[in-house]
């Protein structure tokens, strides 16, 4: 896809979504059952979508909430729901429907005092912690699209372990959802002023406890005696309310460059396709910090949850998010002298190979997975995972003394982790990340995306290794041909292709009609793009269709 004229740039007004039109709409627009596309669609991140296609409107959010009252009721989980929000315009809707749907079955449900948004990592952590004193179990809602376009809105649910639900889960969810979607006015509700002042309803501070807890898993001293110079752009997300306070407690060298709030992101530059997209991995959306990026010692975004990093070196930029993940288990697993020696190092099936011999370096064992945060949170909680990250600049790993920190992506501790990285050693995540590949090699990476019709996505799920006859990937031979993650055996629903050298994974995208081939390689980027190429062709001809 080619780069947008005005990519990096602020939007002009006419790219602005219509706010008052895009609210109208989550009431006034009925979803069509029968269309797929307006259905309830549990992806890898929760349901998310648009009231604008039908696809994010009032009926989808009092089905799938009413659903999870029946789901919680049948898993015996009678505590409250701890709802966590950001600052799309269609959260506050939503936040409404959801808690009438709640407070009209008697669920008792817990929120922000003062309406502030909550990120998800914070509702993780609450979760988890409020679960450790026993008792009725506690569960979460997270209503957020994420880094998506201004337009959307998202609705997440984390069961009591605290990370993302499993497929279990999520597909009875769904299935009960679009059941009760087609008749979703006879679902029963509480008006909103009733329920949010109900006997249902609790407002507590969900910003103190995680604040204070910061120092469990982040050495907050070293960095304050340090005095590292950090700059946080919140891209107008949810852990705005957050930053303040963390440097107040911590007496932090602390700057927020950018306070904005505005429910259109008019702030936020274009990204690569035009589009305003809150994604703090994206050197596009991120335009704004980079030009100041010479003030910090260290900086960083994260989105709207704040679940997802950006980290700017003065010198390096923004930073691959592979190549911080790398940084982070070389540092983490050498520092944190109370983790146990067997802990794993959790990474998917489509991040960097960088990770797999770091993880060497430091005598560790990787446990790779499809792509998904979901599928660390057992190793997190049973405490056997030091740390699981995934390419799309997510990640989260255990407490300082080896506890479980939260199991869900963490986006608020990733940009401190940076800052502690520096005040520790001395050195930046750039100066460290060139320390590796001395050690390593240098790793060429990237990602191309290309359309994907209904009928090829079932063709993914259908690849068998056998039928492929790949002997040979740009030049090495290859060594494996994979359908399943080898840490866990779980279907990647698509192929990943491996040499010494190089690799090539493809899967379908879990939101959108494409699908996606990453690639890598330990020699030149020359190698890269002859990876790329014959995965390009390999991947057509398996499905149909090249997009070579």
């Amino acid at each position: 896809m080619p780069l947008h004229a005005l990519a990096g740039q602020t939007p002009p007004h006419d790219f602005l979504v219509d706010v008052p039109r895009l609210i109208s709409a989550y009431y006034q627009t009925e979803p069509l059952v029968e269309d797929p596309a307006q259905r309830i669609s549990f992806g890898t991140s929760g349901h998310r979508g648009s009231s604008l296609e039908a696809s994010f409107n009032e009926a989808h959010i009092a089905a799938v909430t009413a659903a999870l009252v029946e789901y919680r009721r049948g898993e015996g989980i009678d505590g409250p729901v701890l709802i966590g929000l950001d600052t799309h315009a269609l959260t506050w809707p939503a936040f409404m429907t959801t808690i009438e749907v709640l407070a009209a079955a008697g669920v008792p449900f817990r929120f922000q005092h003062d309406n502030a948004p909550t990120p998800t990592p914070v509702i993780s952590r609450a979760i988890i912690t409020a679960n450790r004193s026993g008792g009725a179990r506690c569960d979460g809602i997270i209503l957020t699209p994420s880094h998506n376009p201004p337009g959307d809105g998202g609705f997440k649910y984390n069961p009591p372990h605290g990370g993302p639900a499993d497929i279990g889960a999520t597909d009875w969810i769904e299935r009960r959802a679009n059941e009760l979607l087609s008749d979703w006015q006879a679902i029963r509700r509480q008006p909103f002023e009733r329920a949010i002042r109900g006997r249902s309803a609790e407002g507590v501070d969900f910003i103190r406890p995680y604040v204070e807890a910061l120092d469990r898993v982040i050495d907050m001293q070293a960095i304050a005696h340090a005095g590292v110079s950090i700059g946080v752009d919140p891209m107008g997300g949810a852990g705005l309310p957050y930053w303040g306070p963390i440097a107040e407690h911590y007496g932090l060298d602390l700057t927020v460059v950018n306070r904005q709030v505005e429910p259109d992101f008019r702030f936020i530059p274009l990204d690569h396709d035009g589009k305003i997209r809150m994604d703090c991995s994206s050197p596009y959306a991120m335009a704004g910090l980079l030009k100041i990026k010479n003030r910090f010692d260290v900086a960083f975004g994260n989105d709207t949850d704040a679940d997802r990093h950006g980290i700017v070196s003065p010198e390096g930029g923004l930073i691959n998010p592979n190549h911080f993940l790398s940084v982070s288990i070389d540092y983490l697993f050498g520092q944190r002298k109370e983790w146990g020696a067997d802990l794993k190092v959790g990474k998917t099936i489509v991040s960097s190979s960088m990770i797999d011999r770091v993880a060497r370096g430091q005598g560790r064992k990787v446990y790779e997975t499809p792509v998904g945060i979901k599928w660390f949170q057992p190793g997190l909680t049973d405490g056997w995972l030091g740390f699981g990250g995934e390419e799309s600049a997510g990640a989260t790993f255990l407490a300082r003394n080896g506890e479980v920190w939260n199991t869900d992506k963490d986006g608020l501790t990733m940009g401190l982790l940076a800052a502690e990285i520096l005040a520790v050693t001395g050195e930046d995540v750039w100066a460290r990340f060139n320390r590796l590949t001395d050690a390593y090699g240098q790793p060429f990476y990237a990602r191309r995306d290309a359309p994907l019709a209904p009928e090829q996505k079932a063709r993914f799920r259908q690849l068998d290794p056998d039928s492929l006859g790949i002997d040979e990937l740009a030049g090495e031979p290859v060594t494996g041909v994979r359908t399943r993650a080898p840490g866990n055996d779980a279907l990647i629903d698509g192929l990943k292709v491996e040499t010494a050298n190089g690799w090539f994974a493809a899967r379908p995208s879990g939101t959108e009609p494409i699908y996606k081939i990453y690639a890598e390689s330990f020699h030149d980027a020359n190698h890269l793009e002859r990876i790329l190429e014959q995965a390009q062709h390999l991947v057509g001809e398996a499905l149909g269709d090249g997009i070579g």
